[in-house]
């Protein structure tokens, strides 16, 4: 009898070696932008869209470079103090990495990559978990926004609806969300059905560096000491 591919066995060595040669050459690449650019801005992001920051970071790529994933890996790079750090203040960016952060290396004037992020603004839609921000009512009638075929994947999603002449009716008012708290699958599900667009994605900057000089835009965590130069 044939061997299943599930059955194979993985050896652990290799997979670490594999995660580790990934990491230094993350931090290779880090080092390197740090010698290409003229400045490095600390960024911090919510409600992260992939799609949407790719073509953020596309429009840039001429001028800049981003990284985004493990911030120890990003601070081993830059140099977590002063007695590692690869350029003279790096560290102070370094610590100022914590939570939903990246990196921006940049050749952009301050004043364009200022405008850039605090401009940038794009609405989505709300994923499971995430915090409605307004409640959400629709009215008991017709629910003339949906095709009769929508009407079992109403039901499904706890709507008290019905089929009244080849219409969707609503038979009592019935609340999708509250504003402040989390959406369920389902009302993330009649969100979207209903082409509501309410999880915005932003990028804020939290600290600009480049050759002596360090600014902070947002006051640093409590145990960080950071202060702007």
């Amino acid at each position: 009898m044939p061997k299943s591919k599930r059955d194979r066995p993985v050896t652990l060595s290799k997979t670490k070696r594999k995660g580790r040669e990934h990491k230094e050459a993350v931090v290779n690449t880090i080092k390197q932008a740090a010698e290409d650019y003229n400045s490095v801005y600390v960024f911090s992001f919510e409600n992260m869209r992939n799609l949407k920051f790719k073509e953020f970071r596309d429009q840039l790529k001429s001028t800049s470079r981003f990284f985004l994933g493990s911030n120890k890996v990003m601070q081993i790079a830059l140099g977590r103090s002063e007695s590692d750090e690869i350029k003279s203040g790096l560290h102070k960016v370094s610590e100022l990495l914590h939570g939903n952060a990246g990196l921006c290396f940049t050749n952009l004037p301050k004043e364009e990559v200022e405008r850039l992020f605090n401009e940038y603004e794009e609405y989505d839609f709300a994923r499971t978990g995430s915090i409605a921000t307004e409640k959400v009512e629709l009215q008991e009638g017709p629910l003339e926004m949906f095709s009769h075929e929508m009407e079992p994947f109403l039901r499904k999603q706890g709507m008290p609806v019905r089929l009244n002449k080849g219409v969707v009716e609503l038979v009592a008012d019935y609340v999708v969300c509250e504003q402040g708290k989390p959406l369920s699958p389902e009302s993330a599900r009649i969100l979207r059905s209903l082409g509501s667009k309410t999880a915005s994605f932003r990028l804020h900057l939290i600290c600009r560096w480049s050759p002596g000089e360090f600014e902070l835009y947002v006051p640093g965590p409590s145990d960080s000491g950071v202060e702007s130069s």
